[in-house]
C-alpha cells in the first residue's frame, strides 16, 4: 500500500504522541549525518520519525500575486518576508508540511524556515563563505526544533540557535533576515504587491488538514528539550524573543496584552527600543527609536527558554 504525504506525516505524529521515535540515540550517525564533531551532546539530537527529507523542502517556490491568493483567509497566518525590495508571504499552513523555502532575489539567495513544534518562523541569508547553499530538512531535533542540512556539505544547521552544529559548518552562524508573523488580512493591506506562496507545489497535500492540530493549545511537548522552561506562563504561549549583542529579552504576547498599548519604549541592554503591537492581528515586532526595523524571532515560550535560559522577560508592571 502506498501512503500519501498527509498519511505519512499523520502517523509519525501518532507515534511521537505514544513515545515511538522520541528518544535519543547515542550513535554518531544519524538519519545518514555524521555527528562525530557535534557542538551539542549528539545524544540531545534525535530522530523525529521522518527520514531525510522525509518532509520536502520547497526548492523551486510557486508564487501567485495577492489577488489570486483566494485560497488564504483573512485570518490565516502568514510569515510576512521583506528582501531587497520585494515582499513575500509565505502562509503557515503550508509551511506546516514544508518547513523550508529556498529562493533568491537577484542573486542574493534566502531560506524561510518554519518549525511546526516550535511555532518558529525565521528567515535567513543563505549565503554562507561567499557561497550560495540549498538546504533541506534533516528528519532530526534538538530542543524539539526542527535541523535543516546544507546539501553541498551535508552540514546540520539548528534553526532557533541558528548556525551549525556538525560537519563542516560547524560554528558557521546564520545571518537572521527580518521577518514578520501576522495574518493575511495585516499583511495584504500594508503590502498589495506581495507575492504569495501557492499552495500548487507540485505535491499531494491537503494543506487545510492541520496535523499539529490541538499541539498549541496543550502543554505537553512531542519531544524533550535539555531546559525544562519556567512555568510562568503556557508552555505553548508566544513570545517575540530579541537578541541585541549577548542580551536576549522575551516579550510574551499575554504581557502585550495586558499594555493595552500600540506601542511602548523598553530597555534592551543598553539601549531603548520601540515595542510594537497590534492585538487585533496578534503581530509584535521591535524597531530603534528611529524607526529602524529590529530583527526578532516569534516562537513559543517553552521553546526561546530553551535556547536562551538566561533570557529577560518583559512583564506588564500593571
Amino acid at each position: 500500500m502506498k501512503l500519501t504525504g498527509d498519511v505519512m506525516q499523520y502517523l509519525w505524529l501518532f507515534f511521537c504522541s505514544i513515545g515511538l521515535f522520541c528518544q535519543p540515540v547515542g550513535a554518531i550517525t544519524l538519519n545518514g549525518f555524521d555527528l562525530t564533531n557535534s557542538l551539542v551532546p549528539a545524544t540531545s539530537i534525535v530522530r523525529g520519525g521522518p527520514p531525510r527529507d522525509g518532509i520536502p523542502a520547497i526548492l523551486n517556490p510557486h508564487y501567485v500575486a495577492a489577488a489570486e491568493a483566494i485560497f488564504l483567509r483573512p485570518d490565516d497566518i502568514v510569515l510576512g518576508f521583506e528582501y531587497r525590495g520585494r515582499s513575500f508571504a509565505f502562509p503557515r499552513h503550508i509551511l506546516n508540511w514544508h518547513e523550508l523555502v529556498n529562493d533568491e532575489v537577484d542573486g542574493h539567495p534566502f531560506l524561510i524556515t518554519y518549525c511546526p513544534l516550535c511555532g518558529s518562523g525565521m528567515a535567513f541569508s543563505a549565503r554562507v563563505d561567499g557561497k550560495a547553499l540549498v538546504f533541506g530538512v534533516s528528519g532530526l531535533l534538538y530542543n524539539s526544533d526542527v535541523i535543516f542540512y546544507d546539501k553541498t556539505t551535508e552540514s546540520l544547521w539548528s534553526q532557533i540557535e541558528r548556525r551549525a552544529i556538525s560537519g563542516k559548518y560547524a560554528g558557521e552562524v546564520l545571518r537572521q533576515l527580518y521577518l514578520t508573523h501576522t495574518t493575511w488580512a495585516k499583511w495584504s493591506r500594508e503590502h498589495p504587491a506581495t507575492k504569495v506562496l501557492s499552495e500548487a507545489q507540485g505535491f499531494k497535500r491537503n494543506y487545510r488538514h492541520d496535523p499539529y492540530s490541538g499541539y498549541e493549545t496543550s502543554s505537553r511537548l512531542f519531544f524533550n528539550t535539555l531546559r525544562a522552561a519556567p512555568k510562568d506562563y503556557h508552555t505553548k504561549e508566544r513570545v517575540m524573543g530579541v537578541q541585541i549583542g549577548d542580551v536576549t529579552k522575551a516579550y510574551p504576547f499575554i504581557e502585550l496584552r495586558r499594555t493595552g498599548k500600540a506601542a511602548f519604549k523598553d530597555r534592551i541592554g543598553d539601549d531603548r527600543y520601540r515595542i510594537l503591537w497590534d492585538e487585533g492581528h496578534e503581530t509584535a515586532t521591535i524597531e530603534t527609536l528611529n524607526g529602524e526595523k529590529v530583527t526578532s524571532t516569534v516562537a513559543f515560550w517553552f521553546a526561546w527558554y530553551a535556547f536562551h535560559p538566561a533570557t529577560e522577560v518583559y512583564r506588564h508592571p500593571g
